[in-house]
Parts: C-alpha cells; sequence; structure tokens
C-alpha cells in the first residue's frame, strides 16, 4: 500500500491513499504523487549470534542463582511459528521470544501478547514501525513526551497556563469526584489547600506545587465529557486538554523531575500519565511509566515506610502511591508486550490502611486506626489486595502467562483465600446501589474469576484439556466478558467514563482472545445457542469500546482475530455481516493489513 502522496503532506491534510490519485487530489484537481514505500521489514529468523548472546547469558544467570541448571538454552524468535492466535501452542521460553534480527529486535513477553503466535505479534510490530516512520515523514506527530523534553527543553514560566480562581476550584472538584476514587494519591484536605493558594496567586506557587496542580487540571479535563467542558468552561474539550497537557508537561521539565526525590513531583507524574495515555504509543508509554517506577525506587516506596522509621502521614501516603505505580506499569508493560518493571519479590510495602482522608494529617504522631466497613480507599485496596495474590502467585507462573501448580486443587487453595480476604474485608460492605461500590464488586469478582480461567489455561494451550475443561474454561471467560457488559451499561458510571471505558477488569484480554479462538476453531465444542450467545457477547465488546478500532498493535491483533472468527463463522452458517465486522474490516484495510 502506497505512504501518504506528496501534495497531502505539503498541504498537511489526510490521504486516503487511493490510487493513482488519492480523493483530496482528485477534489481540489492537485497533481498527486508519491513516495516510494518504505521497504518492508521481511520476517527473518534471528541470527546466530543473537543465539549465542542469550546463551551466555543464561550462563551468567546460571553461574548467579537466577535461572535452573537445567533450564533449556533456546530462542523463542528462531523456531518458525506457522499458527497464529491458537492456545495450544506449546509454552514460550523462559527468555520470552526476540522478534527481529541483527541490529534490530524487541523483546516480547507476558499477556496478552503470548496468546498469539509468534508471525503474527512480528507482523503487527513490524507495522507499526512501518506507521511510525510515515507519521514521522508526514510530520504528524502532535505531542512530544516529557522525557525528550527534560533531556533538550528549557525552564519556561506557566502563568499564562494558570486557570481563574473559580476555574480551579470547579477543575479540582471534578479531580475529586471522578478521578480519586481510582487514584488515591493524593490527601484531599492537604492539596485543597494547595490549590487554594495556589489559584489565588499562582506566582507564589513552588516549582513542586505548579507541577501538581497542572496534572490536576489535566486529569479533570481527561475525566470530563464535551458538554462539561462547553458548558461549565466554556472551551472545547480538546483544547483545554493540549493546554494543560502542555502545561503539566512543561511544569515537569521546570522541575528537573528525572532527578527529583520528592514525593509531590511523583504524585504528579503519576496523574499525568494515567491521563495522558492516548498522546503516546504503546513503546513511549511504557519507557514513561519505567521512569516513574525508577522514582519511585530512588525514592524508596518499595521498602514500607513503617520499617524506615517515617511518621504515620507518610508511611500511609507513600504506600497508597506504591499501589499506584504498580497498575500503571502492569498496564503499560501489556500494552507493550513485556513483562512488569517491578518484580514481585523486589518490594516489601504494605497495604495502606481501609481509611477515610480526614483521618490522617502530617502532623500526626501516632498511627492510625483502621476502619471497618467502607471508605473512600475502598475501590483502590479491593484492587489492590487482588493484585498482590497474582503476585504471591509469581512462582507458580510460566512467562508465557498460565500458572503451573502441582494441582487444581492447591491452585483453588490459593485462590480461594485470595476471595475470602477480599470478600470478608471489602466487597460485604459494599451497597451495589452505589456505582462505585458496584465497580469495586464487579472488580474484585472478575479477578477472582480471572485467577480460576489462568490456571486452567495450562492444559488447553498443551491440547491437553477434555472437551468438559475446554467448555469449563470458555464459561470462566464468558463470565468476565458478562461482568465487563455489565459495567459498560451502567448509567450511573457515566462520571467514571474515563476508567471504565479501556479494558480495565483483570482477565479481559485473555477472555476476549480465548472466546474468539474458541469460535475460530473449536465452535465444535459449542453447542448453536452458546455460539450465537458468545458472538453477542463479542459484539457488546466492540460496541462498548471504540478504542479496539484503534491502531495500536494489540488492537490490531485483536481485530485479526475477530475478523478469521467471523469468516470460520460466515462460511458454515452463511450469517449476516453485523455492523462491528464491517468497522474491523475497514479498518484494517485503511491500515493497510491482509487477514489472510
Amino acid at each position: 500500500m502506497p505512504s501518504t502522496c506528496r501534495t497531502c503532506v505539503r498541504r498537511k491534510v489526510k490521504c486516503d491513499r487511493l490510487t493513482p490519485r488519492c480523493s483530496s487530489c482528485r477534489r481540489g484537481n492537485h497533481e498527486c504523487s508519491y513516495q516510494a514505500p518504505f521497504p518492508q521489514t521481511r520476517k527473518r529468523k534471528a541470527s546466530e549470534d543473537l543465539a549465542d548472546r542469550v546463551a551466555r547469558y543464561e550462563r551468567i544467570l546460571r553461574q548467579h542463582g537466577l535461572l535452573d541448571a537445567d533450564a533449556q538454552t533456546r530462542v523463542s524468535g528462531i523456531a518458525p511459528d506457522p499458527i497464529s492466535f491458537h492456545y495450544n501452542e506449546p509454552a514460550a521460553s523462559t527468555t520470552g521470544r526476540v522478534l527481529g534480527a541483527k541490529g534490530t529486535s524487541r523483546y516480547v513477553s507476558g499477556h496478552p501478547w503470548t496468546n498469539f503466535g509468534e508471525e503474527e505479534v512480528r507482523r503487527v510490530f513490524e507495522e507499526e514501525e512501518q506507521e511510525q516512520r510515515e507519521m514521522t515523514i508526514t510530520s504528524e506527530r502532535l505531542v512530544s513526551d516529557p522525557l525528550t523534553d527534560a533531556l533538550v527543553g528549557s525552564r519556561r514560566s506557566l502563568l499564562q497556563y494558570h486557570p481563574t480562581h473559580t476555574e480551579a476550584l470547579l477543575l479540582w472538584h471534578m479531580h475529586v469526584e471522578s478521578v480519586e476514587p481510582f487514584c488515591k494519591i493524593l490527601h484531599i484536605p492537604s492539596t485543597s489547600a494547595m490549590i487554594e493558594r495556589v489559584s489565588h496567586d499562582p506566582e507564589l506557587a513552588s516549582d513542586a506545587d505548579e507541577c501538581l496542580v497542572f496534572a490536576i487540571y489535566q486529569f479533570a479535563v481527561y475525566a470530563m465529557t464535551d458538554e462539561d467542558c462547553e458548558q461549565k468552561l466554556g472551551q472545547p474539550r480538546s483544547a483545554l486538554s493540549r493546554r494543560y497537557h502542555s502545561a503539566a508537561q512543561q511544569a515537569l521539565v521546570n522541575v528537573a523531575f528525572l532527578k527529583t526525590s520528592d514525593t509531590q513531583v511523583l504524585q504528579a507524574l503519576v496523574l499525568f500519565l494515567l491521563s495522558s495515555r492516548q498522546y503516546y504509543d504503546s513503546q513511549t508509554y511504557w519507557i514513561l511509566t519505567g521512569v516513574a517506577v525508577r522514582i519511585g525506587q530512588r525514592i524508596g516506596l518499595h521498602q514500607d515506610g513503617e520499617k524506615l522509621g517515617m511518621c504515620p502521614f507518610d508511611v500511609q501516603m507513600r504506600r497508597r502511591l506504591f499501589y499506584q505505580l504498580i497498575p500503571l506499569d502492569g498496564r503499560a508493560s501489556q500494552m507493550a508486550g513485556t513483562v512488569v518493571s517491578i518484580p514481585p519479590d523486589s518490594w516489601d510495602t504494605q497495604l495502606p490502611l481501609n481509611i477515610n482522608d480526614e483521618q490522617i494529617w502530617p502532623a500526626m504522631t501516632e498511627a492510625p486506626r483502621e476502619q471497618q466497613g467502607a471508605t473512600q480507599m475502598m475501590f483502590c485496596l479491593s484492587r489492590a489486595c487482588i493484585g498482590r495474590f497474582f503476585a504471591s502467585m509469581s512462582p507458580h507462573l510460566s512467562s508465557n502467562g498460565p500458572w503451573k501448580f502441582d494441582s487444581l486443587p492447591e491452585a483453588e487453595s490459593v485462590i480461594g483465600a485470595a476471595e475470602r480476604e477480599v470478600e470478608d474485608k471489602y466487597i460485604r460492605y459494599c451497597d451495589v446501589v452505589d456505582p462505585l461500590h458496584f465497580l469495586t464488586v464487579g472488580l474484585a469478582r472478575a479477578g477472582i474469576t480471572a485467577m480460576r480461567l489462568r490456571v486452567r489455561l495450562t492444559r488447553v494451550r498443551n491440547q491437553t484439556a477434555t472437551e468438559a475443561e475446554m467448555r469449563e474454561v470458555f464459561h470462566l471467560a464468558q463470565k468476565i466478558l458478562d461482568t465487563e457488559a455489565a459495567v459498560s451499561a451502567h448509567s450511573g458510571l457515566e462520571r467514571y467514563r474515563w476508567h471504565v471505558r479501556p479494558f480495565f477488569l483483570w482477565g479481559t484480554f485473555d477472555s476476549f482472545i480465548l472466546v474468539l479462538t474458541t469460535l475460530w476453531t473449536r465452535a465444535s465444542v459449542l453447542s448453536p445457542v452458546e455460539v450465537d450467545g458468545a458472538w453477542m457477547k463479542v459484539e457488546q465488546i466492540y460496541c462498548n469500546h471504540d478504542e479496539l478500532l484503534q491502531t495500536k498493535p494489540l488492537y490490531v491483533a485483536l481485530r485479526r482475530l475477530t475478523l478469521k472468527a467471523w469468516d470460520a463463522h460466515a462460511r458454515s452458517d452463511k450469517a449476516a455481516e453485523p455492523g462491528f465486522i464491517t468497522s474491523a474490516q475497514r479498518c484494517n484495510v485503511f491500515k493497510g493489513v491482509v487477514c489472510d
């Protein structure tokens, strides 16, 4: 497929790349000529010296006791894998997959990428790199990143970017109402006083204060709807997003965030990253979240503050911040196709207490007493509790995802303990009439189901699962998708839509891929009613998540799998093509994707 025509590049308009003349040039009666396409990176085997290097690294790891002595030396990238998407692939090596050859390579590991075949993963990432090269040539890059700006940028005044006092308080209120329940890293009373002071006289703000207020303003706009921005702030949401994103990024540069040991600056960076995912490709975003992790390690968040003799207030705030870094790092690693940056055995930070902000203050000298029942921390603690059990099971975690226990009862014992803890500490106090409590219950129960799903995936992927086991796994996956659909359809969650819209429930990617794979290759184990019901769930996912039509590598791979499954279904059932299939085909054709 040709790249963007030279005339559209010069005029800075979108090109539909039709030949011999694109639509834009045809309408404007312009000359239309295309630059010669970039040479396609051919699918290559890993070079011999790459295998030698990996073997040498494994020998070093064995010498230091970091790799089993009987572990085989192998590079997954060397062996061709003609089958894509299948769950019945053999387990990947402990080194993940190295894609590419001498000079260029990419390491891929972790969920959900291990659910796709090697050729599919290689193909998707090659297309992403081609697209990035074209975007660089056509100057379509809309924003820089704070890391680059920190290295080459300079200090600039941000006084002109500050909102009025009234606007600042409105944005802070939106942040408290819509963002804080999912990201409890600020102390509301202390931050409220700071916002009040800075919004009255921005010239008196310290660099760290300015950094935090602009991150808060950006996140508030990110969480608002277009209508909210127009009605309450009198400006389009897109304009406000650009304004506060630029200001927050420059504020990070002004405070020299790469050298910081200030917890408040790290709070600002975390808020900035959580609300900036849409601005960056998955690889850049993963690097940026890695910077936040490194700053957290420099500050010592991975060591529990109580053991370090810190004051009670700092102990709680550091714990809250650390348990926000973990899911931030996990999500970024998942989208980038790599493993997490915070190994489970590298930290001993305890969960923050189940308390409200009014129960702690900076000058307190005694530790607060934990509250039983619903608090402002309920959602974050439920997420952290489940996440900690996922981490605790890591000794059983193979590099390609499924857990390997000696027996299913052993696995169920661990999962049962996790279920009892989250139910007894948090879920029993939830009132599902409250939208946030409803969301908390959905998150926790989907997490438990995801554990049960993943311990069973090994037999499915190794082709040792019976038909009954295959059906059990399929129904566990459907249960997670049902929870996801219920959350997406809940009208009371509108102000939390920014958080609900992306796949945020544990196991959603695994479940979606497994359902599609079953429909593609193993539909015979399902009844016609079950097949129709599964396709209804797939359609619901596409209706609730328009981000699946974006060009991010994972979404491209999911669309390909969807189209393959539908093609197999349509051939056997002669079903009419639904709208979401048409949309997926259109998106992939526009990207130059051929779903063969």
